[in-house]
């Protein structure tokens, strides 16, 4: 079973998620708290697997409480709270949250997909072990001809507005390409995402918008709902079908990247439940371009690199502290 303390000042919302994670039968909730100070506290009785943190609370709130948590805790710690409060909760991962959901998201209107994914999204979480980061073999197969590089594409999931920070808070504002990134997202948090990580990049991240033509020094954020793709009429969406359970999904961006930039493309798996991007993967190493994914030692979640790596496709492999780095090298940026 997994402990999980739930910390919510509304009794209600405690209530309803409680009666959500025990209708699964893998969780077993073994206390509540109304603020962050009470949440702290018995975060130090129980040593719970996991711990769901509201962020607005009265004597304590929920940044301050993962910051004293993360003190003497290595728990999973998802932070579950409001629209209005999106960009401070995607700040709480940089202090030590796994994940961010809506509390829109449990209701009775969630479908039984979502329903699933939210529970497998914190059963990694809860059973996620402190991992030593250490310094991974450099695996390359990427041909030693001189290509001017276009485009890079990026797919990210859970732990990825963490990696995401640590990757762009290195590049510089001067970097010679485009950016297009898909982070797998809570529906209505985006824009919430784009502003706390344009506050962490001396690139300009912004939200995508359809006709605009990629330009150096920008990243764009696929909005959530629609496919992001890109194209000889710039960026634009599409409201098909979920791949890989995701929309938007990596597999569509990197696909009509790989068609429209060829062997000038980059694309960069990243930490992340699942399988998105790696059939994305293949469609970039199949029309030329270098393909790269993030290691096992320093991805909070192995899914979405793993398989990627997987597909054969791969080229490079590295740590995250050092992905920043090489994609300088391979379009020719400052190092």
């Amino acid at each position: 079973m997994i402990r999980t303390l739930i910390v919510d000042d509304s009794p209600l919302v405690r209530s309803i998620l409680r009666d959500f994670l025990e209708s699964e039968g893998s969780f077993e909730i073994v206390d509540e708290a109304e603020n962050g100070q009470d949440g702290v506290n018995k975060t130090k009785e129980c040593n719970p697997d996991l711990v769901t943190m509201d962020y607005e609370m009265p004597v304590m709130n929920g940044l301050d409480a993962i910051v004293e948590i993360r003190k003497f805790s290595s728990c999973g710690i998802v932070v579950i709270s409001t629209h209005d409060t999106a960009k401070m909760a995607y700040e709480a991962t940089v202090k030590g949250a796994h994940e961010f959901f809506a509390k829109d998201n449990f209701t009775s209107k969630m479908s039984d997909m979502q329903r699933s994914e939210i529970y497998n999204t914190l059963k990694h979480i809860a059973n996620l072990k402190k991992k030593e980061h250490v310094q991974s073999e450099i695996t390359e197969q990427i041909s030693t001809v001189q290509r001017k590089i276009n485009c890079i594409v990026i797919a990210s999931s859970t732990g990825g507005p963490m990696a995401l920070c640590q990757l762009f808070s290195v590049l510089p504002a001067d970097f010679p390409v485009p950016i297009l990134l898909v982070q797998h997202n809570t529906s209505g948090f985006d824009k919430g995402f784009v502003q706390w990580l344009d506050g962490y990049s001396q690139l300009d991240v912004k939200l995508a918008e359809e006709g605009i033509f990629p330009f150096e020094g920008n990243v764009y954020v696929g909005p959530t709902d629609k496919h992001l793709t890109v194209g000889a009429e710039g960026i634009a969406f599409n409201f098909d079908a979920p791949v890989c359970n995701q929309k938007p999904s990596a597999d569509v961006l990197f696909k009509t990247a790989a068609e429209h930039y060829g062997d000038s493309l980059i694309s960069v798996v990243l930490t992340g439940m699942g399988s998105d991007g790696a059939e994305g993967t293949r469609f970039v190493k199949n029309a030329g371009g270098i393909t790269i994914a993030q290691d096992e030692a320093t991805s909070m979640i192995f899914g979405m690199p793993q398989a990627a790596i997987e597909t054969g496709c791969v080229d490079i492999i590295l740590p995250l502290n050092e992905i920043a780095q090489k994609l300088l090298e391979l379009t020719g940026g400052e190092s």
